[in-house]
């Protein structure tokens, strides 16, 4: 019988035993790698609600929840989990600045482009494969790093001797997404169908 996973209230439990420290007087709290791993972002996460940087890194968490209520939260890293959704984020949208994703089973982009304050997205080794996913995130105003390596997208256009300026590794800084939009304007003009015409630009 599989083990049971692990409880926000149990990491949270550890955290402070092996830290000698309260959770309520910290602002950076990493619960990445529990065993077993977490898979629930269950309601104990109210207690972490003042933090501005939470890792739940290196879980099997399938879906994010209960951040309503993180009024400060600015860097979240939910990379190497379940993911099949970005769905979650909308309580956070208006103070997240960094969001780390990679290593999940995304396919869908759907609410990222909300993300109005986000400044650095990671979605390195997902799944996605359609262009107008790529236009999610052209709409995310203050974006200026992105890491994409490791999606199908990326492979399919982005392979040889484009790999340093569509892979994005180191990350790339983006004045806009409009370096990302001229190489898939040279992949064609089918791959860039439905992704809009116009970049933001940014300083």
């Amino acid at each position: 019988m599989a083990a049971k996973g692990t409880s926000i209230k149990e990491a949270i439990a550890r955290w402070e035993t092996k830290h000698e420290k309260k959770v309520s007087d910290e602002t950076v709290v990493k619960l990445y790698m529990q065993c077993p791993p977490i898979e629930k972002m269950d309601s104990a996460l109210s207690q972490l609600a003042h933090v501005e940087m939470l890792s739940l890194s290196t879980n099997c968490i399938d879906k994010i929840a209960n951040l309503n209520g993180f009024k400060n939260l600015r860097v979240l890293s939910l990379a190497r989990n379940n993911l099949k959704s970005l769905s979650g984020l909308e309580g956070v949208r208006d103070t997240l600045e960094e969001l780390w994703v990679s290593y999940n089973l995304l396919e869908k982009l759907k609410g990222v482009g909300e993300l109005s304050n986000v400044k650095i997205l990671h979605l390195t080794n997902n799944k996605v494969k359609d262009w107008k996913e790529f236009g999610q995130i052209e709409k995310m105003a203050s974006l200026v790093e992105l890491t994409f390596t490791g999606n199908p997208l990326h492979e399919s256009a982005g392979a040889g001797n484009k790999q340093s300026e569509w892979g994005l590794a180191p990350v790339h800084t983006l004045h806009s997404c409009s370096s990302c939009l001229h190489l898939l304007s040279e992949c064609g003009e089918n791959a860039t169908k439905g992704l809009g015409k116009h970049a933001h630009t940014h300083t």
